[in-house]
């Protein structure tokens, strides 16, 4: 779909998925979470209990590894009728550090697109998550350069977008956000009036997927970041 971005002043990047690889790491711990709790049930109970609790747990834990990891412990102590013991609770810890030290894996072109677009456009960082962890990711990337402003939201709804544009003084005219989840970086955007391009990550959690009913036609869909340089000038 040829969309008019002329008019756009401001560039909103997700940053999870859009900017780095981050949801891998979470499938790769839920397949070990699976593991140390193989002799309780199956695979596929657990992976179910899991994101159960995981959205159980949402309004009080937000978005993010720290909430990911009590949320582990919790179905842990669930699937195994409160018999898990302190030594697999230590491995469901580590499993959380782990993905907190990972290192920061950009995605292809991601530097490239930015330090293009840097000297164009004002570019903010609008991701949700732990805020010490999205701050420590920003740091070891090394993209914090390319950003007039970043903000860590609780969630990406309506209210908070209108909020944040309120608040830094952007017209939603003016702004167009870019980032992989429909649901967060895209659907909200567009109920806002502003602008939207979404460019997929391999895996979704399910928790941000969305049904085609759902979804709007008047967005931007792009195979990799690289491919907004053709509609921005």
């Amino acid at each position: 779909m040829e969309l008019d971005f002329s008019n756009i002043k401001v560039l909103g990047f997700d940053a999870d998925d859009t900017l780095w690889v981050n949801e891998t790491y979470f499938r790769e711990a839920e397949e070990k979470f699976a593991t140390l709790l193989e002799n309780f049930e199956t695979k596929n109970k657990i992976d179910q209990e899991l994101f159960k609790m995981e959205m159980d747990n949402l309004e009080l834990y937000g978005y993010g590894i720290k909430g990911f990891m009590l949320s582990m412990i919790e179905s842990a102590m669930e699937l195994s009728n409160n018999t898990i013991s302190s030594e697999t609770i230590t491995e469901i810890l580590k499993l959380g550090k782990e993905m907190i030290t990972k290192p920061v894996e950009l995605l292809e072109g991601v530097e490239e697109v930015l330090g293009k677009l840097a000297d164009k456009y004002r570019l903010i960082v609008l991701t949700k998550g732990d805020l010490l962890d999205q701050e420590r990711k920003l740091e070891r990337s090394g993209l914090i350069k390319y950003f007039h402003h970043v903000e860590v939201l609780s969630d990406k709804k309506e209210a908070n977008y209108k909020h944040l544009l309120d608040h830094l003084e952007i017209n939603t005219n003016e702004f167009l956000m870019i980032g992989n989840s429909l649901k967060s970086d895209v659907l909200p955007i567009l109920n806002i009036g502003a602008r939207a391009v979404h460019v997929p990550f391999h895996t979704t959690w399910a928790h941000e997927q969305v049904d085609l009913e759902e979804q709007f036609n008047n967005h931007l869909t792009i195979n990799t970041l690289s491919d907004i340089l053709k509609y921005l000038k």
